[in-house]
């Protein structure tokens, strides 16, 4: 026997057993970026390699370490999306979707980086994006930010995630800031660690959210980047915290907060939790103005988020918030006898036009009534139609309930479909 071939390491499969949670999850994702006007786009898995260097930073460790890239056949280099905002940029720039217009759009879909597999974060991974493009002022950020919110809602997670919130300024600001950082570092460069050292020359920023408690002891008496804002860059920052507060939305002010990107400036937010250990930041994002004119398009703001599927549905799972996941079917129908097989899967068919929604499994392979009854069962079925051929014969079906106390009845076929609606 040959050796099984097995799925490359980082790169999941999602068993039948999940996938209804990823279904849930991600039609919450769509119907609360619908209610707030955004539109979905949908942009190719490979991209050049130009736009994530332009995007991203050469010296981020996205670039430096962990995109797939790989020369095409005629000789391009290409690769496949680490993260979704630089696509939907280009995607906006290349079909003229965003110079002097307002934006808001999101997509769904893999992305892949090539890290240390780990419970939660794998080298194909999925996020779901929210990007609006074309408004400068605070008040777009706010609403993104109560999008996002609004998510936790809908999933009952939001006793559990914090609203982490720093605003980085001006690329003007923030640079004169790094210089300050840097001679700061330097100064106390014996305590750093070895990738501290590293990002001190490359993205001294990302100094700031090590995670190394020996070299956050060392950030004690840096410089703060809110002493380097400007009045405009505060009096945005005091806006978006004004609509949160009138929001009645919580959050907490975290100076360290930078993000990893090159291209954020002014508002960044993360909502964390401390339910998934490690792997805290269920969602991140902020605002991006020069993006757009980085990538060749003409300067436009924009302000968006992303959150990774596989951390969201491990915390829904870890807290066990999926018990109302619709099952692989709503009814089971078991046939025993040669005209009930016969004539069941046309009622099947039957019932399905004219409950449109309506999941209907039918038995195959034949076998006794309780290999019948414990497929019923293992499908979540809320209710099992049993066929027989007196049943047939009088154009009667026995309802058995499997999930409720209730005794099994005798329906008419012509009532079934009217019983059906109630399941939905």
């Amino acid at each position: 026997m040959s050796k099984a071939i097995q799925a490359v390491r980082g790169m999941n499969d999602c068993l039948p057993s999940e996938t209804n949670i990823w279904q849930m999850v991600e039609a919450t994702l769509r119907r609360v970026a619908s209610n707030y006007g955004f539109a979905e786009i949908r942009m190719p898995i490979v991209e050049s390699t130009h736009l994530f260097k332009r995007s991203i930073g050469e010296v981020t460790d996205i670039v430096e370490k962990e995109m797939y890239t790989f020369d095409d056949r005629n000789g391009d280099s290409l690769t496949l999306r680490p993260e979704g905002t630089a696509s939907c940029v280009r995607a906006g720039n290349q079909h003229g979707l965003l110079y002097n217009q307002e934006q808001r759009l999101w997509y769904m879909g893999p992305m892949f980086r090539h890290e240390r597999p780990q419970k939660g974060r794998y080298r194909q991974f999925h996020q779901f994006g929210i990007e609006a493009f074309g408004i400068a002022s605070a008040d777009i950020d706010a609403e993104v930010i109560m999008l996002s919110n609004r998510l936790w809602k809908e999933l009952g997670i939001k006793d559990v995630v914090t609203l982490e919130l720093n605003t980085l300024g001006s690329n003007e600001e923030r640079a004169t800031y790094r210089d300050a950082l840097v001679e700061y570092l330097t100064k106390h460069e014996d305590k750093l660690d070895e990738d501290s050292k590293r990002r001190m020359h490359t993205n001294p920023l990302r100094v700031l959210d090590s995670k190394n408690p020996d070299v956050q002891a060392a950030l004690t008496d840096a410089p703060k980047l809110s002493e380097f804002l400007g009045e405009e860059s505060k009096q945005h920052f005091d806006t978006l915290l004004a609509r949160l507060d009138a929001a009645g939305i919580e959050y907490v002010i975290n100076e360290r907060l930078v993000r990893g990107l090159d291209y954020y400036n002014r508002t960044v937010f993360e909502w964390v939790t401390d339910s998934l250990g490690a792997q805290g930041t269920v969602c991140a994002g902020g605002r991006y103005d020069g993006l757009v004119e980085q990538l060749g398009g003409k300067a436009t703001p924009g302000f968006g988020f992303a959150l990774g599927i596989e951390r969201l549905v491990l915390l829904l799972t870890s807290l066990d918030k999926v018990k109302n996941v619709r099952p692989q079917a709503d009814v089971y129908i078991a046939m025993m006898g040669e005209e009930a097989e016969l004539v069941g899967n046309a009622l099947a068919e039957q019932w399905r036009d004219e409950v449109k929604e309506i999941r209907i499994q039918c038995h195959c392979g034949g076998g006794k009534f309780n290999k019948q009854m414990k497929r019923a069962d293992k499908s979540g079925a809320s209710v099992a139609i049993i066929l027989g051929d007196n049943e047939i014969a009088e154009k009667t079906a026995t309802v058995k309930y499997l999930r409720e106390q209730k005794d099994q009845e005798s329906v008419a076929f012509d009532q079934i479909p009217a019983l059906l609606e109630k399941l939905m």
